[in-house]
């Protein structure tokens, strides 16, 4: 059984064993590199998707606050412009009343009298009824005799009495 391979076989056998281990070694190791590069590449690919990201859900955050900010802003400016027209529409009855008191038979005060209610309506009010206290807005807003403040808000409970 020893004799069936001789020493020049072995060492050509080993020898060709040890090339393609070698050969094979060295495959190994390239695609180990190849793996390791890519590998150095997907990780700098998901760093920077990362902070992207980052900087994409601050952006979206941003752009809501903005949003609602703006929202916000525009309910309070439509607000705002709704009670200046209410405003407006409550001068126009009260000029319209007394233009009716003072010229009854003129047409232009009847139309624009007419004008005056079709404003209202649109804007969806009606004249503000008179409070039982006596509470006049046209003596508010044209005061016959100085105004005492104090007094105005006593009778309307806003403030408490003195006693």
């Amino acid at each position: 059984m020893f004799g069936l391979y001789t020493e020049k076989d072995v060492k050509k056998l080993v020898g060709r064993l040890r090339e393609e281990y070698e050969e094979l070694l060295t495959r190994r190791r390239g695609v180990e590199e190849e793996l390791k590069e890519q590998n150095r590449t997907l990780q700098a690919r998901v760093l920077a998707l990362e902070s992207e990201r980052s900087s994409v859900s601050e952006a979206l955050v941003h752009a809501v606050a903005e949003g609602e900010r703006i929202k916000k802003e525009c309910r309070s400016s439509a607000d705002s412009e709704r009670r200046e027209l209410v405003l407006l529409g409550e001068k126009c009855r009260l000029l319209s009343e007394k233009l009716l008191a003072k010229y009854p038979d003129q047409e232009d005060v009847a139309s624009f009298s007419a004008f005056v209610q079709t404003l209202n309506e649109t804007l969806g009010d009606e004249p503000p009824a008179e409070e039982e206290s006596g509470f006049n807005m046209d003596d508010v807003l044209n005061p016959k005799h100085p105004l005492d403040l104090g007094k105005l808000c006593k009778e309307l409970d806003l403030m408490e009495e003195d006693e």
